[in-house]
């Protein structure tokens, strides 16, 4: 705690070792804070819906996605499908960041590759059950839980794509370059990304597979029932 407290961010910052390799560089401390920032921006937005969320779950015209077997999401299967896409990717990236530490750029290369894969399945899945609920009827205005489910979702889907655009510029700077020790701080950022959308993703899955009962347990715990 008291090295970061004492480091200048506005200072050039020299490169430091990864895995015992002086060679690849970390993330620079002021690298580190724009992530953190932008983390905890993402981080709140996401709360406030989920509070604004809690309190509106409490009327009488909420009808929750789970909890009786004829509600779409009683038995959310494809939310899992959806949840192991999104943990291979996570995977993928993790095993890229090992890799690019160890100086193994094919490693390296695959790893960024298949996490562009598994985040497009992802993103395609979503879109798969978005076009299922509302088949069954399940449109955007016709409930605040289904209007909430396609904002939560849609929101994480745009800052998923957005790591597949950030993760697409380091992987073209690789074969521009081909210098992997460069690159290796943006690989360990954009792995840092993608586990904060994994966490937040278990937290929404959590949230929209609940019954009522739990919202309502929930809404009392912040204060939202009288």
């Amino acid at each position: 705690m008291l090295r970061n407290l004492l480091e200048k961010p506005w200072l050039p910052q020299p490169d430091n070792v990864v895995g015992g390799n002086a060679a690849v560089a970390v993330p620079t401390s002021a690298e580190r804070i724009a992530l953190r920032f932008f983390l905890a921006i993402v981080g709140v937005i996401f709360f406030l819906f989920t509070i604004t969320f809690l309190s509106r779950s409490q009327y009488p015209d909420f009808q929750a996605l789970a909890g009786q077997p004829w509600q779409p999401l009683s038995n959310p299967w494809q939310l899992w499908l959806n949840t192991v896409c999104l943990l291979l990717a996570c995977a993928s990236l993790q095993w890229a960041v090992s890799a690019s530490g160890k100086d193994k750029a094919d490693f390296t290369r695959m790893g960024i590759r298949f996490a562009q894969l598994f985040a497009i399945l992802f993103i395609v899945a979503q879109y798969l059950l978005w076009q299922k609920l509302h088949g069954l009827g399940f449109f955007v205005a016709s409930n605040p839980a289904n209007s909430y489910f396609y904002l939560f979702t849609g929101i994480h889907a745009l800052h998923l794509l957005g790591g597949i655009i950030a993760l697409a510029r380091v992987s073209l700077k690789f074969r521009q370059n081909g210098s992997l020790p460069k690159l290796a701080a943006n690989i360990s950022l954009c792995a840092t990304y993608w586990h904060f959308l994994f966490v937040i993703w278990l937290l929404l899955f959590a949230l929209l597979a609940s019954s009522p009962e739990t919202y309502r347990t929930l809404a009392a715990m912040c204060g939202f029932l009288r």
